[in-house]
């Protein structure tokens, strides 16, 4: 997710979403496999994984595919977005429970795992150390957490964000709407350092925190309740 929240009901946006984030976020498919695998780790093979910011599906289904006992209960304050996901989950969304909202609207659990990805980034930093903490009460001791989002040290981030403009433009976006999309940033989301990100999991209860994707502006961690 790479613009304001509000895009996400705008049925346009929502139609053209699954071309963006392989797109637009540098090793995205890779990262994804890789929190597949982290998940794998600690989650059983009937294992049961909270997925927040859930909707378009796209991690569902390469989770889903990946684990056929699984069951997984999606968050998302879209429900345009979780229509959509719906729809790309096709054979596997009888495993699936999608429900709109937040972290408040997700179910207690306790679940075996949970990720949030390319969703923290839209949060405010108090907001997103409640949902942390509220994500780390849903989790069984031991299971993990994976997170993604923009995570840019201070001192960099104007060179940071120049940077993927250049990335995202080089992939084939226009370089107007590349433009948009820097201001969009600049103003609408709430992008901490990794040191920030890294200590509101901690502050939250997760134990052995360790970042385990870079690219460019994206960074990703993985903890355990």
């Amino acid at each position: 997710m790479n613009q304001s929240a509000e895009a996400f009901s705008d049925p346009h946006h929502v139609a053209r979403y699954t071309e963006g984030p392989p797109r637009i976020v540098p090793g995205y498919d890779s990262m994804q496999r890789m929190c597949k695998l982290l998940l794998a780790e600690h989650v059983p093979e009937n294992g049961n994984v909270l997925l927040l910011g859930a909707g378009g599906g796209l991690e569902l289904k390469v989770f889903a595919e990946a684990h056929a006992k699984w069951s997984f209960h999606g968050v998302d304050p879209s429900n345009e977005m979780l229509q959509l996901a719906g729809q790309i989950l096709g054979p596997f969304a009888s495993r699936v429970t999608l429900k709109q909202g937040t972290i408040d609207d997700a179910l207690i659990g306790p679940f075996d795992g949970a990720t949030c990805l390319l969703t923290m980034h839209f949060l405010p930093e108090e907001e997103r150390r409640r949902t942390a903490a509220e994500i780390r009460r849903r989790l069984r001791p031991g299971s993990p957490l994976v997170v993604s989002h923009f995570s840019i040290p201070e001192s960099n981030k104007a060179l940071w964000l120049r940077r993927y403009v250049a990335y995202i433009t080089d992939s084939g976006v226009a370089p107007d709407r590349a433009s948009a999309a820097r201001k969009a940033i600049d103003e609408r989301l709430a992008i901490l350092t990794p040191e920030q990100d890294e200590a509101i999991l901690r502050d939250a209860g997760f134990e052995n925190v360790v970042q385990f994707y870079a690219g460019f502006t994206f960074r990703g961690w993985v903890g355990y309740a």
